[in-house]
């Protein structure tokens, strides 16, 4: 796919997923059930022996004491597809997450990237998520040498949900996120930058199936004339087969929009994968796992100034515990 035609097919989901005005946002209909009422203030007329609590004490353990009723309600307001294996998904999630590439680069090179930048994922508000993860660790082989070490992160992602209307009432969301990533990679896996990466997602539930993309733009705090920012565009097309089986094909694209090591460049994948899930384990406990293979299509590979694609293909291995 073109890459100019990612922001068109974005906006067409964006456009498709925002009603009309006089629609109420987070229309959960006849799922989603009010917040429990707080309990009542303790009696304190005078004679009683029981003293009330600070209001800052009461007001944060209600915060935590009604944790899960705000997550059924974030739920049951938003579509109910499953995360892609690449492409972040518009939805709320309420999950640990761990990812696992085996990547082999155009020189013979391979590249073994544990955890890939995915962690804790907590949905403190009916509207807000907050993702945490620690670095990636990595190890690469080339020409018979073996070198390993954490790479750039922690990364924090923050997703602010602007709309999202269930199955039952049009099965579409528009979210958007801001990721920071840190600089504590070690010497021969580190860009020496905090990159921060603003992005815009959508998507759009055709009964069985459904599309989610996002668009969005990495920018590296420094050293910009030579690492360039990163134009970043993922579309996942999805099916939901059976109960447990979600079958997908994503096409991931970047484009160096300046530079001196890749700039005016760009590279394409794609990843076709199936993930299974959500199997139920105790409680709200559900597993997910998935598998998917990557490889790229485009550009026909560079190697200077620097090499592009960075990888031609990848395999792809996905765990994830909801609750």
């Amino acid at each position: 796919m073109p890459r100019s035609l990612f922001l068109p097919a974005l906006i067409a989901l964006g456009v498709a997923a925002c009603p009309p005005l006089a629609r109420a946002q987070d229309s959960a209909g006849p799922a989603t059930e009010a917040l429990p009422a707080l309990p009542a203030e303790a009696d304190t007329a005078p004679g009683n022996t029981l003293t009330q609590a600070p209001e800052t004490n009461s007001g944060l353990a209600t915060f935590f004491s009604h944790w899960f009723d705000r997550v059924n309600q974030a739920q049951a307001s938003q579509p109910s597809w499953m995360t892609p294996l690449v492409t972040i998904t518009p939805r709320l999630e309420e999950e640990v997450r761990y990812d696992q590439y085996w990547e082999k680069l155009p020189n013979g090179s391979t590249v073994d990237n544990f955890d890939t930048g995915k962690g804790l994922e907590l949905i403190p508000t009916t509207t807000n998520e907050i993702i945490v993860a620690p670095p990636v660790y990595l190890l690469k082989t080339a020409k018979g040498r073996t070198v390993s070490g954490w790479g750039d992160g922690p990364t924090v992602l923050l997703k602010q949900r602007l709309f999202s209307q269930n199955a039952a009432h049009g099965d579409r969301i528009v979210t958007a996120f801001l990721a920071v990533s840190g600089s504590a990679g070690g010497r021969h896996f580190t860009d020496h930058t905090t990159v921060i990466t603003p992005t815009l997602a959508a998507g759009q539930g055709f009964g069985a199936l459904d599309v989610q993309a996002t668009t969005g733009v990495a920018i590296p705090m420094a050293n910009l004339p030579g690492l360039g920012a990163q134009w970043q565009n993922n579309v996942a097309f999805q099916a939901h087969v059976l109960q447990y089986f979600w079958p997908e094909c994503e096409v991931n694209d970047t484009v160096w929009l300046n530079g001196s090591q890749r700039g005016g460049k760009n590279q394409i994948f794609l990843t076709p994968g199936i993930i299974f899930g959500r199997f139920p384990i105790a409680g709200r406990l559900k597993a997910i796992l998935g598998v998917g293979y990557q490889f790229a299509i485009s550009p026909k590979t560079q190697f200077s100034p620097e090499i592009v694609p960075l990888y031609n293909h990848n395999w792809i291995l996905t765990a994830r515990m909801a609750f």
